[in-house]
Order: structure tokens, then sequence, then C-alpha cells
């Protein structure tokens, strides 16, 4: 394959990996917090792997939608 193919693919691969845990981050957080916005909703579809990675685990200690703008402020977004 040429090179270009290559990096067609690698992107792809990494499109995939971030929707992949974008939905699992959805998911859990729905579970936890009940029905986000469609504005939170959006944000975190818009994050990177390593941003979701950060997310799902600090949504463990989550108990109030507070938590998760308390989070992104501490972020700067």
């Amino acid at each position: 394959q040429s090179k270009f193919y290559q990096e067609i693919r690698a992107n792809g691969l990494q499109e995939g990996r971030q929707e992949e845990a974008a939905n699992l981050v959805l998911r859990q957080l729905t579970r936890r917090l009940g029905v986000l916005s469609s504005e939170q909703v959006n944000r975190i579809q818009g994050l990177s792997v390593p941003l979701l990675e950060e997310l799902g685990e600090a949504l463990l200690d989550f108990t109030a939608i507070a938590d998760l703008e308390d989070w992104w402020q501490q972020r700067s977004f």
C-alpha cells in the first residue's frame, strides 16, 4: 500500500477509536447523571481520545451534572 492509503487508514482508525470512546463516556455519563443536554453531548463528542479517557475516569466520582460542568471549567474549554 502507498503511504497515502496508509495515512487514510490510520486516520480512519483514529476517528473510529475517538467515536467509540465518546459513545462509551456518553453512555456512562447518562447512566450516572441522567439525560445530558445536546450542548454537553456535542462537547463530549468533540473531545480527543486522551481527554475522553480522563473524563471516563473522572466521571466515576460525579454525583451531579454540576460535577461535569466543574470538570469542563477546570480544563478551560
